[in-house]
């Protein structure tokens, strides 16, 4: 797991999310969330959630949180971070702050040679259809 900043992210359009994972890969799938209640646990029970050949982002809006990682409270996220989950990561954002936890998650194509866990329908991996 790592965290960057919204400013740290280099400036750019298409469809590569650039300077976050290397190499840059497209966005496979995505979406928005918004959770209103606190101590709101991200990936439904106490199940692990992992994805094994592919990174996750999540771009926090709004509220703030603890990252579990591996079954183990291991950082803080607040507004204006985002946070780089690696491949095989257990993962679950817990939101702990009095305001709604707003963000958005994407993950991205699998790393190239890995399986295609995660990947958007036509693409291989490589960023092309």
């Amino acid at each position: 797991m790592r965290k960057l900043t919204f400013a740290q992210i280099p400036p750019g359009t298409g469809p590569l999310v650039p300077g976050v994972v290397d190499p840059p890969r497209p966005v496979a799938k995505g979406g928005f969330r918004r959770y209103d209640e606190p101590g709101f646990r991200t990936h439904d029970g106490d199940d692990p959630h992992v994805h094994p050949h592919t990174h996750e982002l999540f771009w926090i809006f709004q509220g703030s949180g603890t990252l579990e990682i591996d079954g183990h409270a291991a950082d803080t996220f607040a507004p204006g971070e985002v946070v780089v989950i690696e491949p095989g990561e257990d993962h679950h954002l817990v939101s702990t702050g009095p305001v709604p936890l707003v963000f958005t998650w994407m993950q991205l194509d699998p790393l190239p040679g890995a399986g295609t866990e995660g990947a958007a329908p036509g693409l291989t991996g490589t960023g092309t259809a």
